[in-house]
């Protein structure tokens, strides 16, 4: 059998999965979405707001087209900070959505992002990535949507996101609702950026509190082997050389890099309690069913209190095989304008840049309300030093109204009661058509992903929800 009819085959399975249950409880392979799309690329303006330089640059996106029927609607993915494949291959509820409504579905790619480079390998140099911003992400999308609409022939366009992602798709329908006629915003903090309005211990906090419900002695046991690393770091190399060897780390610990150390830690744990899922999975890493109450086993028997936390922070990094023979946490974790971790490789480089301009980031920790060791986090030096940027206090609030955002219409945010993001969200109804799902056992945009049947019972309610509003807005 040929690659092709392979194809065509799993298609067909697929396909066949999903005629059997219900629309909202369907479930396709996770991981296996890409396959089913058409990699292509559309030009589009370097900046949309110069009217005098004409230079064009291809964003990449991907297209089904197998589900769609003349008449049929147009589903849009607003795509994250990274490449798109990561976020098609774990949006499976979007797929099965498409099949019911016979929609065109469309995954397109964030310039600077992925292989969306405006200027190829030189996109990241200073003179350069000023064309990064989320204005231009969003005007990007606008212009492909309104292409896209003339070339099939449609009429209703609704719009999805998780993450950054879903803040995207929350401000396209602010920004241009002549565009797009609904969003579903998933795991969407637009509070938190926006500045101001969420406290800046907030997200820290909330990880703590996943952490705890796990096992109430799992915040006590991080607080005591923080405090172990501290005071061994006062003994001088022997006490680096005793962390070094806890940790399996790949090079000596020095002095100057304890405090990389710690951040190598806290980037683990609330990562973990982002990607809180009920089953394994591998969208930020691979990783067993129920991570955090996994990490918190580790710690919690382990027989040295120092080993039992490299051992629940390696989770995130080295999963439960073990392949790594060491951890190089230079590598590992890249301290960066955003405390809660911008990743690695160059999706890390642009999103540094975003977090550094327009992006108001959860920042500071207290070891009383939070499990981590103080920081008061400024990235001010840091970011006039690396990008010759300053950060626009407000400008957020401004273009993206902030709170004051009733005069939009026609948005679900949902939120994870298990995801630190959930406290810059919407988390109330604001008006008949801007509803707010809470779902109980719910991590980072959980309802995005294909249905599994370990989800809890509140993120099937919700997913039937959506499809129903989805369905009104449509009709």
């Amino acid at each position: 059998m040929t690659g092709r009819q392979l194809q065509l085959l799993f298609l067909v399975l697929a396909i066949l999965a999903v005629a059997y249950a219900s629309p909202y409880e369907a479930s396709f392979q996770e991981n296996k979405f890409s396959s089913l799309a058409k990699e292509t690329y559309f030009e589009q303006p370097v900046g949309h707001l110069n009217y005098i330089d004409d230079e064009t640059w291809m964003q990449r996106l991907f297209t089904t087209d197998t589900y769609f029927q003349s008449g049929g609607p147009l589903f849009f993915y607003t795509g994250n900070e990274g490449p798109i494949e990561s976020f098609m291959d774990n949006s499976g509820f979007i797929f099965t959505l498409a099949q019911e409504f016979k929609a065109l579905l469309v995954f397109a790619e964030h310039r600077y992002y992925g292989k969306s480079l405006p200027f190829g390998n030189a996109s990241f140099t200073k003179e350069n990535i000023k064309y990064l911003s989320a204005e231009q992400a969003l005007a990007d999308f606008a212009v492909l949507v309104q292409s896209l609409k003339e070339q099939y022939k449609i009429n209703k366009v609704v719009s999805f996101g998780g993450s950054y992602g879903g803040m995207l798709s929350a401000w396209f329908r602010f920004k241009y609702p002549n565009v797009v006629d609904g969003a579903l915003a998933a795991s969407a903090p637009i509070y938190i950026v926006a500045g101001g309005i969420t406290p800046r211990t907030a997200f820290f906090e909330k990880a703590t509190q996943d952490f705890a419900k796990a096992n109430s002695q799992c915040p006590v046991f991080v607080r005591e082997a923080y405090t172990m690393i501290a005071d061994m770091a006062k003994q001088g190399d022997a006490g680096l050389q005793k962390i070094t060897d806890a940790f399996s780390l790949c090079t000596p610990l020095k002095s100057d890099r304890v405090a990389h150390l710690e951040g190598w830690v806290r980037n683990s744990f609330t990562q973990l309690a982002m990607v809180d899922y009920p089953y394994p999975a591998n969208f930020l890493a691979p990783l067993p069913a129920n991570p955090v109450s996994y990490s918190c086993n580790l710690l919690l028997t382990a027989t040295d209190r120092l080993k039992g936390l490299a051992q629940a922070a390696g989770l995130f990094y080295n999963g439960t095989a073990g392949r790594l023979p060491c951890n190089d946490i230079e590598t590992q974790f890249i301290e960066c304008a955003d405390p809660t971790g911008c990743g690695t490789g160059p999706a890390a480089t642009s999103w540094d840049y975003q977090a550094c301009t327009e992006m108001s980031l959860p920042s500071d920790t207290n070891n009383m309300t939070d499990m981590f060791p103080p920081t008061i986090f400024d990235p001010s030096a840091y970011c006039e030093k690396t990008w010759g940027a300053k950060h626009r206090k407000g400008w957020m609030d401004t273009q993206f109204w902030g709170k004051n955002i009733l005069a939009a219409s026609n948005i679900i945010f949902s939120n994870g009661n298990l995801d630190p993001w959930s406290v810059g969200g919407v988390q109330q109804n604001l008006s008949d058509s801007l509803v707010a799902i809470m779902i109980e056992g719910g991590a980072h945009h959980l309802d995005l992903r294909s249905a599994n049947p370990k989800d809890p019972p509140a993120v099937i309610a919700a997913r039937k929800l959506e499809r129903d509003t989805i369905a009104k807005w449509i009709k």
